[in-house]
């Protein structure tokens, strides 16, 4: 139900991230960020290490929405409801950080996930075997109806 609100509230921003996926040479894309559409679709491509679990904090975001896409490489993920979750560290320009009871789950190359700013979520996860993880973060702003 979130995505179809959040498709249709504006399918261009949705549709211009999907695209992308699709038409560009993910393997080969340079590192880095840029925008897809000025400040209301941008993307993330990084391609390193991932982290022992007990660096890596959980967050949500109430401005964007995570699409996150795999590359190469696996990493864990883990999501759970931010409405049950404890703050740490409040609200700021960026994220929101947590302590949390979730599920994990092992990514695997082609695998994205979306994270809506009710989930947080704690990626970047090292998974045995997988040292290294290329992904691209598209953030895609939460849109409201008009």
């Amino acid at each position: 139900a979130a995505f179809y609100e959040a498709y249709h509230t504006n399918k261009k921003l949705w549709d211009t991230a999907f695209a992308f996926l699709q038409t560009q040479d993910l393997i080969n894309m340079p590192i880095g960020k840029r925008p897809l559409i000025g400040e209301t679709v941008f993307i993330s491509v990084t391609d390193e290490p991932s982290k022992n679990m007990a660096d890596v904090k959980w967050e949500s975001h109430k401005k964007y929405i995570d699409l996150q896409y795999i590359i190469k490489g696996k990493e864990i993920i883990g999501v759970a409801d931010a409405s049950k979750a404890t703050v740490t560290k409040p609200y700021t320009p960026d994220a929101m950080n947590y302590t949390a009871d979730g599920t994990y789950y092992t990514t695997d190359p082609g695998t994205f996930f979306l994270f809506f700013p009710n989930d947080a979520h704690r990626p970047t996860i090292k998974a045995d075997g997988y040292d290294v993880v290329k992904k691209i973060v598209i953030k895609i702003q939460v849109a409201k109806a008009e």
